[in-house]
């Protein structure tokens, strides 16, 4: 009967201890921080640089790419890895401190290599 009892408890813990690797296994969500956007890299991984002036709206990029900003002499790279369903947000929400400029909204496409 006490072999019963072990093991029932040692299935008991078995299963809690799934439940709580389970829990602690779920993906992170948006942090309303610029990481849900990407990082910053080094502007040697840029594939293309992105001129932003007085008369820039919008730019369009993919998920996955990274881009070099050049604003008013100052420039940024930016790895862009956003959240599913992030489609656009503002330049501001990922452009450093001291980087001017006006309302330009990032237009992510999705990333090709993920494309069905």
């Amino acid at each position: 009967m006490s072999n019963f009892k072990s093991n029932v408890i040692a299935l008991a813990l078995i299963g809690l201890t799934s439940t709580a690797m389970m829990a602690s296994a779920q993906a992170a969500g948006p942090s309303g921080t610029a990481t849900d956007y990407g990082t910053l890299a080094p502007a040697t991984a840029a594939a293309r640089t992105i001129v932003i002036n007085g008369d820039t709206k919008w730019v369009n990029v993919e998920n996955g790419e990274t881009v070099q900003f050049s604003v008013g002499g100052q420039t940024f790279t930016w790895n862009f890895s956003t959240f599913p369903g992030t489609t656009s947000f503002d330049l501001s929400k990922i452009s450093p401190a001291g980087v001017q400029f006006g309302n330009v909204r990032v237009y992510v496409a999705s990333n090709p290599l993920y494309r069905g």
